[in-house]
Formats: C-alpha cells, sequence, structure tokens
C-alpha cells in the first residue's frame, strides 16, 4: 500500500517538474528567454548608460565619453572587431547583433553590440562592436526564486491530495486486514466502514460477497454433515445385515458374493470418510494449534503405517526440536505420502527431516516409477489419479494427496514434488517457522 502512495507521489512530482519545463519552452518560443529577460533588467543600468549617454555624444565626441564611462564603472568597455565578437556570439544571436541590437551573453555576464551600422561615430566604427564585461547579473537568484514558487505549487498540490488519499488508504488497509481474516477462516468478520467514508461503496460490495460465501460454505457444511449422518446409518445397516447373512448362508459361492459386497460397502465407507476430512479441512476453525516434537511426531507416524512388503527406512534425528502447529493433521499428511509411496515403491521407501533456518523439511522418497513432471501438479487435484486403470486396490481414492496438500498449505508452507535419489517420487514438504 505504502508502495502504491509512494508511486503516485513521484508521479505527481515528475507530472509539475514536467509542467514546469513545458511552461519555460512555451514562454522561450513566444516571447523570448525568461532568463535573459531577467538578465537584460540586471544589466539595464549598464544598457541605459550606453545608450543615453554615450550614443547622444556629437560625432567627435563619442569615444571620450566612452573613456569617461570606462573610468567610473566596474563594467570593462572594449571595442572589438566585428568578426571577433561574431565568432564569440552563438548562431542564433548573430542575426540581432548585425541588426544593431544589444546581445547578452549571461554565462560570461557580457553584453554586445556594434558600435555604429554606418560608421558615423567615428572612422571605421562600423566595423568594431562593444564588448562590455563583468557586468552586474546573477541569475542564482531568480532561478532559486523560480525554484521556490514550483515548489510551493506541488506543496499546494500534494498536501490536498495527500489528505485526500490518507482517508483512502486507511480504509484500504482495512479492507485488506478484513480481506486477510477472512482468507485465514475467520467468515464472520466484515468491513466497518461509515456510510460518508470514501470506499464505502467497495467494502459495501466486500461484506455482500462474504455473506455470500458464508452463506454457501454453510450450506455445504450443512449438507455435507446431513449427508453424512444419513449415509452412515444405511451403511452400518447393510454391515450388520451382511455380517447375519454371511453366517446364515452355507453355499460358498453366495458367501464370495457376500464378501465382495462387504468390500463395496468398507470402500464406501472409507470414502465417505476422506470426504468428511476434505470439508472439515475448509471449516471455519481446522487447525488445533499444540506445541509438538517434531522427532517423536514423525516416528510415531511411521509405525503407524500398516504392515507391507516394502522396507521403510526411518532417519528423522533426534533434537529437531518443537513445532507450534496441528500436529494431527500434519502427521495425517506425512502419513498419507507413506502410504502413497508404500503403494506404488518397488521395494523401498523412506522418511528423513532437517531443521532449517527457515522451517521444518520433511521429506518421503520411494523406488518406484515416479511422477512425470507435467503431472506434479495435478496430483494433488482430488480424484485424480495417474492410471485410470488402476483399481481401489492400487490406486485409491485419490484423495490422499489432495488432503496432504491442503494439510501443508494451512499451516503455511509447501509442498513439492521431486524426482527421488531412489529413482522414483520424491514429496517434500517445507514447513515455516512456527
Amino acid at each position: 500500500m505504502n508502495r502504491l502512495f509512494f508511486r503516485f507521489f513521484t508521479l505527481v512530482m515528475l507530472s509539475i517538474s514536467v509542467a514546469a519545463l513545458i511552461v519555460y519552452f512555451a514562454i522561450n518560443r513566444m516571447f523570448g528567454d525568461p532568463l535573459e529577460s531577467i538578465a537584460r533588467n540586471q544589466a539595464a543600468a549598464q544598457i541605459f548608460l550606453l545608450e543615453q549617454y554615450v550614443d547622444q555624444a556629437p560625432a567627435d565626441g563619442w569615444l571620450d565619453r566612452l573613456n569617461k564611462v570606462r573610468e567610473v564603472s566596474d563594467v570593462r568597455f572594449e571595442l572589438i572587431p566585428l568578426s571577433t565578437a561574431r565568432a564569440q556570439l552563438p548562431s542564433r544571436e548573430r542575426e540581432a547583433f548585425d541588426r544593431g541590437e544589444v546581445v547578452i551573453d549571461i554565462g560570461s555576464k557580457a553584453l554586445y553590440r556594434r558600435v555604429d551600422l554606418t560608421g558615423d561615430k567615428y572612422i571605421g566604427s562600423n566595423e568594431e562592436a562593444i564588448h562590455a564585461q563583468n557586468l552586474p547579473i546573477d541569475i542564482k537568484v531568480a532561478l532559486q526564486m523560480e525554484a521556490v514558487r514550483y515548489i510551493i505549487v506541488a506543496l499546494a498540490l500534494l498536501v490536498p491530495i495527500g489528505v485526500w488519499s490518507r482517508s483512502h488508504w486507511r480504509g484500504l488497509q482495512a479492507l485488506m486486514k478484513v480481506a486477510d481474516r477472512f482468507g485465514a477462516g475467520q467468515l464472520k468478520v466484515r468491513a466497518q466502514m461509515k456510510p460518508d467514508d470514501s470506499i464505502y461503496p467497495l467494502a459495501e460490495r466486500i461484506n455482500h460477497m462474504a455473506d455470500r460465501i458464508e452463506t454457501l460454505l454453510e450450506s455445504q457444511r450443512g449438507l455435507l454433515n446431513s449427508v453424512s449422518h444419513e449415509i452412515r446409518t444405511p451403511i452400518a445397516r447393510l454391515e450388520f445385515a451382511l455380517e447375519l447373512l454371511h453366517d446364515t448362508v452355507g453355499d460358498t459361492v453366495l458367501e464370495k458374493r457376500i464378501g465382495s459386497m462387504q468390500g463395496d460397502l468398507t470402500e464406501l465407507k472409507s470414502l465417505v470418510s476422506e470426504l468428511l476430512g476434505m470439508a472439515r479441512l475448509d471449516s471455519e476453525q481446522p487447525l488445533r494449534y499444540e506445541t509438538f516434537n517434531v522427532t517423536d511426531a514423525l516416528r510415531s507416524c511411521a509405525n503407524t503405517l500398516p504392515p507391507s512388503t516394502v522396507s521403510l527406512d526411518v532417519s528423522v534425528p533426534d533434537g529437531l526440536g518443537t513445532y507450534y502447529g496441528d500436529c494431527r493433521l500434519l502427521m495425517r499428511a506425512t502419513g498419507n505420502l507413506l502410504r502413497n509411496a508404500q503403494k506404488y515403491a518397488n521395494g523401498r521407501v523412506a522418511l528423513s527431516a532437517a531443521r532449517k533456518v527457515d522451517g521444518v523439511i520433511i521429506v518421503v522418497d520411494d523406488d518406484g516409477p515416479g511422477i512425470p513432471e507435467d503431472e506434479r501438479e495435478r496430483v494433488f487435484e482430488p480424484f485424480y489419479r495417474l492410471d485410470r486403470s488402476r483399481d481401489r486396490n492400487t490406486g485409491g481414492f485419490g484423495l490422499g494427496l489432495s488432503i496432504a496438500s491442503k494439510a501443508v498449505s494451512l499451516h503455511g508452507g509447501a509442498l513439492r514434488i521431486e524426482t527421488s535419489p531412489l529413482g522414483g517420487a520424491r514429496f517434500v514438504i517445507m514447513l515455516p517457522p512456527a
């Protein structure tokens, strides 16, 4: 936000500077150089003395009066050839000089003027020019005055703009905090603005949007809770009925079919549990923060894995310290990654962890077929599986990685996929400092 208003301030200052340059060049184009006008005013006494005293002398007294001026003035008046004067003047000033006008050289604090166009002052006067040096010209004060003038104009513009934009800035800061809290799951938070605030219409629209989102999420949670309750009841009845039917039936073929039906029912029950787990991650307060020992939690997570023919190497060192977060959720994410690795590993899975300055890193490696780079983002989508031909015994529901990714992101961390040194896939959990 501060960067936005700094850019606005810079833009205003640049606009004022460009406007000042445009004004200067426009005046210079239409009325002549304003700096030359200032310098001419500062040298007005010497120009008046030259034109009203020296030039008004009789034909045979012109040089005498010029010498008298030299004696009483600090300005050096010299006679130089026309060719020398033309060489010292810029090309744009030579035309005025040839017409007999006084030409000011601001940089050298001097003036040039032809003595006479017709040679009436003295013999050869039409071939010489007056060069007056050390004129009392000082444009620094004039430039300082112009600078002060433009600074005052800039302040006169920026101060009201700053006061006017301050209310915008404070309102936008308030809206940004509301958006952050709403995004963090505090669905009840709303922007509190007065009707006379400049961004009140925007705040009202954001509040309407928040109301709509909260209503939709509440409806979703209510529907999910109701559906889960309604579905679990008939599932439990079916399980009980199939158990009774299995105990009373003596036909082997029928028993196999009942066993298959029980497997389908178990799958349906697991799917409902996974969906409920996904829904709880989106609830208003999904995290249960606590301080836990990282080493103990990871080792316990590895010990709770189901039996498998795949070997598991646990390289979790002592002294990883503690972490403040939802231990249950983070270990569920790690367990999902380990179970996924067990499914597709050829014979080896490795779990490792390390403490870094920027947080905790948990790594799960396997020696399976790996995951192509173009599929590494999509595997975190719900119900997405790389091999569409996999059944429930190998491919699962496609929710485990999605749950793991969401659990890590809720802690402000990241879950990425790399190529494992074992030859398969590597899942890296990066948790920020707690």
